[in-house]
């Protein structure tokens, strides 16, 4: 006998905000991942029964499963062994730089603390999530999954320990994302960087994150649009997304107040100032890719202040 289960949804995420590499990071309303659970009397333990949306890349095992391998880690902190199935359903792309792995292991560890009626606050599901997306690219960090399960911005002071922090969104800003298709796995982006940088490098990224958290607590949209700007990690990725500097062009024409990378790539992503300016912007970015006949998806979001919830 099988018994109703529940269904929670983990959204996409932007992460390495140009200045932000690997600290600092936002929510999407959409795309996500849906993660279905329900106790089952025919499994014992933790069994995934259906994938859909993935073109057969995401494994069944659980060790090797992002979603699956952080709702393990979930249920033996919980000391559970009740036989459990799980359905992932991807909605959003591999390779895109939007967070899909950091969706599906946040998913997992949502859907299971739901299941058990909440024994855990969202924080304290965060190393588990972090666990379950270190699966898929080998580094333990949380600017994808901490912004897709807490929602809004995230600061994270120190990976090791999660001190994370949320910041500031000022009223009416938005975020515009293009996802060009073609593939960059994070680990690969993170093959190409050089890990010697200099002295007025450093400088001038920290003042730029340090511009960029006031402007944001502040509301400052001109001190915002003076510090979106990434002067150690972007110039050495832009080179695997084709047309990235023309698409950037386009977008600061636009009146966006900073364009970067999302994550490793392909996908962009643009801050505005309100809803009209993303319009323009998103299309201006978008234009860039259909004239050289590359196919895309286009999203515009508010930043998502809820992370993952409950369907």
């Amino acid at each position: 006998m099988s018994y109703v289960g529940i269904k929670v949804f983990a959204p996409a995420s932007v992460a390495n905000m140009a200045c932000g590499y690997d600290i600092l990071g936002f929510a999407l309303e959409k795309p996500g991942d849906e993660i279905k659970v329900r106790f089952s009397d025919k499994v014992k333990g933790l069994h995934i029964t259906k994938i859909t949306g993935a073109k057969g890349r995401i494994p069944y095992k659980i060790e090797k499963n992002t979603a699956g391998f952080a709702a393990q880690k979930v249920l033996e902190h919980l000391g559970e062994t009740r036989g459990i199935e799980m359905e992932i359903h991807k909605k959003m792309p591999f390779g895109s730089g939007l967070g899909s792995s950091a969706a599906s292991a946040v998913g997992g560890v949502m859907a299971i603390n739901e299941l058990f009626m909440k024994p855990l606050t969202k924080r304290e599901l965060l190393p588990f999530a972090v666990l379950g997306e270190q699966v898929a690219d080998g580094a333990y960090h949380a600017d994808n999954v901490g912004p897709s399960l807490l929602g809004g911005m995230t600061f994270i002071r120190d990976n090791a320990t999660l001190d994370i922090h949320k910041v500031y969104v000022p009223r009416g800003l938005m975020a515009v994302v293009i996802y060009p298709h073609i593939e960059i796995l994070t680990k690969d982006s993170r093959g190409i960087l050089n890990d010697t940088v200099s002295l007025n490098q450093t400088i001038t990224q920290t003042g730029n994150l340090g511009g960029l958290i006031l402007g944001m607590m502040n509301s400052n949209l001109d001190l915002i649009r003076r510090s979106l700007t990434d002067v150690i990690i972007e110039p050495q990725r832009a080179q695997l997304i084709p047309h990235f500097y023309k698409v950037k062009e386009a977008a600061l024409n636009a009146d966006a107040l900073g364009c970067s990378i999302s994550g490793a790539g392909p996908s962009i992503f643009a801050l505005c100032a309100n809803t009209l300016v993303a319009e323009n912007v998103g299309n201006a970015m978008q234009k860039i890719f259909n004239d050289h006949k590359i196919e895309n998806d286009l999203f515009i979001s508010p930043i998502n202040q809820e992370g993952a919830i409950l369907c």
